[in-house]
């Protein structure tokens, strides 16, 4: 029979409505933000008008403060924040949907004030204007506003987009927009594209910083940000008209030819039923230009290729793929798409290419992620002197995968960690390296042959002498 003590709902009832409301009142004294909770909740018996002029009158007390919002105060904000965002959309917009929308924009109008005097570091505070953002096109589309209308009200947020908190809102109210509200906010922007520059006379230009070039002014400044506003917008607006061409119009050719936007470019003319144009979208990256080939590239090519029905071309570039970046997904993608038994000579040359790698790490990811674990291991005790402590990323489950068949391997991984630690004084990962010992005295017992390397006995005498005045690591070991 369930506890009538424990804490929930259904034993809360029991008290009754009179306990319950005396303990709330008892609770909430003293914290403002259990009364403002309260607040919204009463204002919800009097109906959704009710709970948006609370919701109004709290967002405009947010707008005028001006205290900073350091990392302390920054999770209260962000609680505060959110209480609003739901009493608009749980409150307020399934019966007024059209005074929920103008409520999201008075929401999203107070994000220019919180930013500028917040400490964001975390993201959370833009993950919550993000979160309203989205709220926004979905009221869009149940108010259905007029889509003019709409269109003015989105031209104004992207030219007030100071913390990128309207980025994205085209595309959020592409449906609700539709045609018309397309049409008519492109017409706007490009009215903004077609108008005087900002240009102060050169005995006015306000200096704002410095940087390699030279000086940055004021009306330099706005000017570039105006021309990025605008080609920003009209990509958008070409993605939600589907109008590849406009999209790829807002890349000059030099632009073009970067793998990333490529990549971009050619995903849009695959949708579009244009395989060959984006085929040679891809070929015509610079291929002099220094970088990391995108993933998104590989794969728009091996698309592209599929699309065309250049088939075993798609499977050699999976090949080139896996081996130059040492690719998971397009092994695997190549081996599933060989005859039967074919694949599983494939996957052997695959691994022993793996396993001769010269970038050590990620090929020791890649093997344990496969997992091969006896290559695995087979690389660690090859190449011990290529272990990079610092790479704990890929060393600590390394050794958690090979303990139990490889504790050799798995102890020079761990040892290559402790190393690191002591040898840099990374005092932060003292406790890490701690238990790394504690593991490696475990692993020691069931190793019958060290192959040359330092049993447990004298690696551990070595780092003692080497680091025994670090006191703030052995005390953690009981030593």
């Amino acid at each position: 029979m369930p506890s009538t003590k424990s804490l929930n709902a259904k034993n809360l009832e029991a008290l009754g409505a009179k306990r319950l409301a005396d303990l709330l009142m008892e609770i909430s004294m003293g914290d403002a933000a259990a009364k403002r909770r309260l607040r919204l909740e009463l204002a919800g018996t009097q109906g959704a008008s009710e709970v948006a002029r609370e919701v109004r009158k709290r967002l405009g007390t947010i707008a005028r403060a001006r205290s900073f919002i350091d990392w302390q105060k920054r999770k209260a904000v962000v609680a505060d924040l959110e209480t609003q965002r739901s009493a608009i959309m749980e409150k307020v917009a399934n019966s007024d949907p059209a005074a929920a929308l103008d409520l999201m924009w008075a929401f999203m109008e107070i994000a220019g004030s919180v930013f500028e005097r917040s400490d964001d570091s975390s993201g959370t505070i833009s993950s919550t204007f993000e979160s309203a953002l989205m709220d926004l096109g979905d009221l869009a589309e149940a108010a259905k506003p007029s889509p003019v209308s709409l269109a003015n009200r989105v031209f104004q947020a992207i030219q007030d987009n100071d913390y990128s908190q309207y980025d994205g809102i085209i595309r959020y109210m592409a449906a609700a927009l539709d045609a018309e509200g397309l049409d008519h906010l492109k017409k706007q922007v490009k009215a903004l594209a077609a108008a005087p520059a900002p240009n102060a006379p050169e005995d006015e230009r306000a200096a704002i910083g410095w940087a390699s070039s030279g000086t940055i002014y004021d009306d330099d400044y706005r000017r570039r940000i105006r021309d990025i506003t605008v080609e920003i917008a009209l990509r958008d607006i070409a993605d939600a008209q589907g109008d590849v061409d406009a999209f790829i119009a807002q890349h000059d050719p030099q632009t073009q030819r970067v793998p990333k936007i490529a990549a971009e470019i050619a995903e849009r003319l695959l949708k579009a039923g244009r395989a060959e144009e984006a085929l040679k979208a891809l070929d015509a990256i610079d291929k002099d230009r220094p970088g990391w080939i995108p993933s998104d590239w590989e794969d728009a090519r091996i698309a592209a290729l599929e699309a065309l029905g250049r088939g075993e071309e798609a499977q050699k570039f999976r090949w080139a793929c896996f081996q130059r970046s040492l690719s998971s997904t397009h092994l695997k993608a190549f081996l599933k798409g060989l005859p039967d038994f074919d694949d599983m000579e494939a996957e052997e040359k695959a691994l022993d290419f793996v396993r001769n790698s010269p970038s050590f790490h990620s090929a020791l990811m890649f093997l344990i992620g496969w997992p091969s674990l006896d290559r695995a291991a087979a690389l660690i005790l090859d190449r011990p002197k290529e272990l990079n402590g610092d790479h704990y990323f890929a060393l600590t489950p390394a050794a958690d995968a090979l303990a139990e068949k490889h504790p050799m391997a798995a102890t020079l991984a761990l040892r290559a960690m402790i190393d690191f630690s002591l040898d840099q004084g990374r005092v932060k990962r003292y406790r890490h390296a701690a238990r790394h010992l504690m593991d490696c005295e475990g692993l020691a017992a069931r190793i019958d042959d060290f192959g040359g390397h330092a049993d447990h006995q004298a690696f551990e005498r070595r780092i003692r002498e080497r680091h025994g005045r670090k006191s703030s690591f052995w005390s953690l070991i009981g030593a």
